[in-house]
């Protein structure tokens, strides 16, 4: 038993960390993304710029649902851990191509053209990560830890977005504006794709998690039983998710841009309070993870989304009312709390969803579906709806419709906390 839940904490271990280093991979795009739009797509207009290099980021999600299919099959047929080797691998080469592209004074209409391969290679690896990651933590779990054990991966993809917010908020603090500009912001680029590789070196030496061994020897259900059965998973996987991506990339991606380009707050204190919210989120995900175990996940998981039906109009007004650092901290950190209320217990909760045998894929595959069409896209759907009707308070109203779709869907989900895993 001793020796097992070493082999636990360890499979976790490595999964956590690898899982940071993927994501800030991933999010730091989104934390350069004026600059991205300058070097890339020059027009002179700057709403213009960071439309298109916003289009580019959710064009990486457009791939995710393929991601999420290939890899979790290969997760499903060939292990957990084989998939999440190739999901780190995969993004380290993106990560890499972003930090060394030549920009589009330097060769034209190829350079915009290359960084969107580049952003879906990055897609199609994090289409798999998410599904697997999760998983493969949540089948590592002890009795009566999943949520515990599963709020690690949430933990881990906050962390991811932290490291690269304040290694955005380090540079643009201690780096000359100039230097930024003409080749600093290929750095954090280029760190995340050596970290990479130091995370796929980390879960080349983890074990399997024992539920799938356990599964990989049972025999198959009927495919058409099976596929029927997982259909109607998928479909409340994807509407549960809704919520939680829209909540995630306005709040933590979209919403540092939102600051500068409306409140007129400068870049390092954007990324800086941006980077005090994810330290608050980082925190209290995992007690909310730990709380599901006792109480349930959803309790929690409505009432993130009830809070965020309410609070989202209000806090965007005050903001807009009373700009500054001190009160966009305020926004950030209000704002992750209700999003750690669904953090904390969603891993397992989505995870219990599926059995075992097609978790990897059908979870995988709906979830980054739901991310592609409405988180990916959601600082594009952001900024256009501001620069179309002229009200920054616009954005809030997707986040509402996003927040009661999931909560309708959760309010019919049934209580899995407390049940064996499938």
């Amino acid at each position: 038993m001793d020796q097992q839940a070493t082999e636990s904490r360890r499979a976790v271990t490595a999964a956590t960390v690898g899982n940071v280093l993927e994501w800030y991979d991933f999010s730091v795009y989104a934390y350069f993304a004026g600059t991205i739009g300058r070097k890339f797509f020059p027009s002179g207009d700057p709403t213009a710029e960071l439309l298109a290099t916003f289009l580019v980021f959710g064009l990486g999600f457009i791939v995710r649902p393929l991601g999420g299919i290939v890899i979790g099959r290969i997760g499903d047929t060939h292990g957990r851990r084989t998939a999440l080797v190739l999901t780190i691998l995969l993004m380290a080469v993106g990560t890499a191509m972003i930090g060394l592209l030549p920009t589009y004074a330097q060769i034209g209409i190829a350079a915009p053209l290359l960084l969107l391969v580049a952003r879906l290679l990055q897609g199609f690896s994090a289409g798999g990560e998410w599904g697997g990651s999760t998983a493969f933590m949540v089948e590592w779990a002890p009795p009566g830890r999943r949520g515990w054990t599963g709020s690690f991966q949430q933990m881990s993809v906050a962390g991811g977005l932290l490291l690269g917010s304040a290694i955005g908020a380090f540079l643009s603090t201690v780096v000359p504006a100039e230097t930024m500009e003409a080749w600093g912001w290929r750095v954090p680029f280029l760190f995340g794709a050596v970290l990479g590789f130091v995370g796929q070196y980390l879960r080349r030496n983890v074990e399997e998690t024992p539920a799938y061994r356990a599964a990989a020897q049972q025999e198959a259900k009927p495919e058409a039983e099976e596929g029927t059965s997982n259909w109607s998973l998928a479909l409340r996987a994807f509407l549960f998710t809704v919520h939680w991506t829209v909540s995630y990339y306005i709040v933590l991606t979209y919403l540092q841009s939102f600051t500068q380009t409306q409140l007129g707050l400068g870049r390092a204190a954007a990324l800086w309070a941006n980077a005090i919210g994810l330290v608050v989120l980082i925190a209290l995900i995992p007690l909310a993870g730990r709380m599901s175990d006792s109480i349930g996940r959803k309790p929690l998981m409505l009432a993130s989304c009830a809070a965020f039906v309410v609070l989202p109009w209000p806090l965007f007004k005050w903001m807009l009312g009373a700009p500054g650092f001190g009160t966009v901290v305020a926004v950030h950190v209000i704002l992750s709390i209700g999003i750690a209320l669904f953090s904390g217990p969603g891993p397992a909760a989505i995870a219990e969803i599926f059995p075992t045998r097609s978790r990897s894929l059908w979870m995988t595959a709906s979830y980054a579906l739901a991310v592609a069409i409405f988180g990916g896209f959601a600082p594009y759907i952001a900024t256009w709806l501001i620069a179309n009707t002229g009200d920054p308070v616009s954005p809030t109203w997707y986040v509402i419709v996003a927040a009661i779709v999931s909560g309708l869907t959760i309010a019919r989900l049934p209580e899995t906390a407390h049940r064996p895993l499938a």
